[in-house]
């Protein structure tokens, strides 16, 4: 049961580093565009990634082949998730947007159910229901609406959900032929190569290459990219990978939905933003969608334990 406890725990701590990655996003988008904003943050989390490994502290098997099964996962999550997203942003509010990431889990069921052959309760789908329906009213009461969004904002919107379910499905596909390193290493090393190379491309068609490095200038452009670089996308890929190969993808998606609620908590208190009746009770849809999906894995493990008992 600890190491149960230990395994949320670190959904846990995925769902706060993702849900502060929001407030240090916008700091950096005041001073760079979305893609200059991704060249810089993966190149950041492969540098932090890939110097341990060259250097011999971290040690990797080398065969091009089981690297070569990755690549799909790295094109999936981070590369064209971003990508959509970031270009889905552009067309609609953040507050529009957080509505169809809040529709993760739904996709990652489905995809589960298909893919992994996850088996799901009433309980566990009463519990994404709660999840995303506390995300959707807080935006929807705060204001949020798709009214006069364009419709390839909305696909392309669409289209990031649907890919981040499908990078939960595939890490946990291949929780026992990779680990957590391999898997993040994988994917920050094309991330870092797809959108440097789009960064540089855009600069040199433009002949702007001066202002690629224009902000590293600012301070608060350095710290929102280290925090992103190192934490929002190394760290949680760590975490999220380690704990897919613990955890059914249907239950560490509702922990994207938590982080979602931590984004919009750390607006109330580091920005100001006022607090209404209906943040609450949308927190407790969420909260209480994660807590119905740990009854519904403990109620498993406790059947494991019995069924061995009495065969034992």
């Amino acid at each position: 049961m600890g190491g149960q406890r230990a395994i949320y725990g670190l959904a846990l701590l995925y769902s706060l580093i993702i849900g502060f990655s929001f407030l240090f996003t916008k700091v950096a988008l005041q001073y760079a565009d979305p893609i200059d904003t991704l060249a810089y943050r993966f190149t950041v989390s492969f540098a932090a990634i890939g110097i341990p490994v060259l250097i011999g502290r971290v040690r990797l098997q080398w065969q091009w082949r089981r690297w070569l099964r990755l690549v799909p996962i790295g094109l999936v999550y981070p590369t064209a998730f971003f990508g959509f997203q970031a270009f889905g942003l552009e067309r609609m509010a953040s507050s529009e947007g957080g509505i169809f990431q809040a529709s993760v889990p739904i996709f990652t069921l489905v995809l589960a159910s298909i893919a992994l052959n996850e088996k799901t309760s009433w309980v566990q789908k009463l519990s994404v229901l709660c999840s995303v329906g506390g995300v959707v009213y807080i935006l929807v009461m705060g204001g949020a609406s798709l009214h006069g969004t364009s419709l390839a904002g909305i696909v392309m919107m669409l289209l990031s959900a649907v890919l981040l379910s499908s990078y939960n499905v595939m890490a946990r596909f291949m929780r026992n032929g990779y680990s957590a390193v391999e898997m993040s290493f994988m994917m920050m090393l094309i991330g870092c190569i797809c959108f440097d190379a789009l960064a540089v491309a855009k600069h040199a068609a433009s002949g702007t290459m001066r202002e690629l490095f224009g902000p590293l200038a600012e301070p608060g452009f350095v710290v929102s990219i280290l925090y992103i670089g190192l934490l929002s996308s190394l760290v949680s890929s760590l975490l999220s990978n380690y704990v897919l190969s613990k955890l059914e993808a249907t239950a560490m998606s509702l922990f994207v939905n938590l982080g979602n609620f931590v984004s919009i908590a750390a607006g109330i208190v580091f920005l100001d933003e006022r607090l209404a009746y209906y943040h609450i009770v949308g927190a407790a849809l969420i909260i209480g969608g994660v807590l119905g999906i740990r009854v519904r894995t403990r109620s498993r493990a406790e059947e494991t334990i019995m069924e061995r008992g009495k065969t034992g």
